[in-house]
């Protein structure tokens, strides 16, 4: 009964957090700091900075794997799924709400999905300017980005920008492995190595057995399945880079159109919780409800099984330098292919006329200066694509 008391606890937090964690991933950690480690000292301090730490090594939603983390370190293996449930479950369904609306309201008709669209490239083109200045600092992680850039945007295709992950990665593993050494692990899993490998082994083997199934099998839920799986796993570097992926999965195919796609995506930044559930946008939009929930969970799916399958070996892989100088550069080719994504589809879709650049240039300005909230920008951008409908 105690144990069901403290997994009632955990989803009870988790889920007020989903409903008020505004700001994307780095403004997520700040909110589990302050309720986790200050207000219930439910991890240390030096504990809470190795998950984080873990989190950037990681492919996949990092403040959502945070908190599945910690709801790992409360209450085990089933307080890190309560944990993720709570935090996702909120945008997830006013996600799913607004592609119904969507739909029935007609909202392209007034201009609101133009402004949604303008959103997209003040969201993205700030998300740009904040990694550059962190990942790419010197002129070698600079070079990785533009390489990064140019093979995304001339070879348009997923293939290439997992070739491009793969190549950086193998240029880091030589070129960043002398990088300084961080400080031991105190994180204490409360699960075996065992868990980790089983964990560690559906990961792999989902990403390996998914994509022969949809090649053999024609089932749109499968291949639904396969393309948000694939995404949710090779993505490094937070939500945001999880736009090229998914656009270059579903817009060309003809499962969504480019206008709902982008409108999903600025609406994405106006609701609390992880940008991950963006997907939770299109699946609804391609199959209701239920294609809403399946998306989700297939783009979440890798994020859950690595959190677990890595926490029992994180101290080993901390210690590798190698490893560590592979992710230096994989980030800074992450960089490259969010300004592919940027320049094509985001700016070439919505700014096409002198309004449109102003309102995007008015946005960014009440965005990166004004410091105003991002379900504010959203708003405005929705009330500026009427009036720009209007002329």
């Amino acid at each position: 009964m105690q144990y069901f008391k403290k997994l009632l606890e955990i989803f009870i937090v988790s889920t007020r957090l989903g409903f008020t964690s505004f700001g994307g991933p780095v403004a997520h950690l700040g909110y589990f700091h302050q309720e986790y480690v200050r207000k219930r000292k439910w991890m240390d301090e030096k504990s809470y900075a190795d998950l984080v730490a873990l989190s950037q090594f990681l492919p996949g939603p990092a403040s959502s794997q945070v908190g599945i983390g910690i709801g790992v370190m409360r209450g085990g293996v089933l307080g890190g799924i309560v944990s993720f449930i709570g935090f996702t479950m909120p945008s997830v369904i006013a996600l799913i709400l607004f592609a119904y609306f969507a739909q029935q309201l007609g909202l392209m008709e007034f201009g609101i999905i133009q402004g949604l669209k303008i959103v997209a490239v003040v969201i993205v083109a700030h998300a740009i300017l904040g990694m550059a200045k962190s990942l790419t600092p010197d002129l070698t992680r600079k070079s990785i980005a533009l390489f990064a850039l140019l093979i995304t945007l001339l070879i348009p295709h997923n293939l290439s920008q997992i070739g491009v992950i793969l190549v950086a990665g193998l240029l880091g593993y030589f070129m960043f492995s002398k990088k300084e050494e961080h400080d031991g692990l105190s994180l204490q899993v409360p699960f075996s190595k065992k868990v980790g490998l089983v964990c560690l082994s559906l990961f792999f083997g989902l990403l390996t057995i998914l994509p022969i199934l949809n090649s053999i099998i024609s089932s749109t839920w499968l291949s639904m399945v396969d393309s948000f799986y694939r995404a949710g796993a090779l993505v490094f570097g937070g939500g945001h880079v999880v736009l090229p992926l998914l656009e270059r999965e579903f817009v060309p195919t003809g499962f969504i159109s480019e206008e709902a796609f982008l409108s999903g995506y600025a609406a994405a930044q106006a609701v609390p919780g992880p940008l991950f559930t963006f997907a939770a946008f299109i699946g609804a939009d391609m199959n209701g409800w239920l294609g809403g929930m399946i998306a989700t969970f297939s783009i979440f799916l890798p994020a859950i099984l690595l959190i677990y399958g890595v926490l029992p070996f994180w101290h080993a892989l901390r210690k590798n330098h190698h490893i560590r100088g592979a992710l230096i550069a994989i980030n800074a080719a992450v960089v490259g292919i969010l300004i592919s994504a940027f320049y094509m589809p985001i700016w070439t879709s919505a700014i096409i006329t002198p309004l449109d650049f102003s309102l995007a240039a008015i946005l960014f300005f009440m965005l990166v200066y004004w410091k105003l909230p991002p379900w504010l920008i959203v708003l405005a951008g929705a009330i500026g694509g009427v009036l720009i409908k209007m002329t």
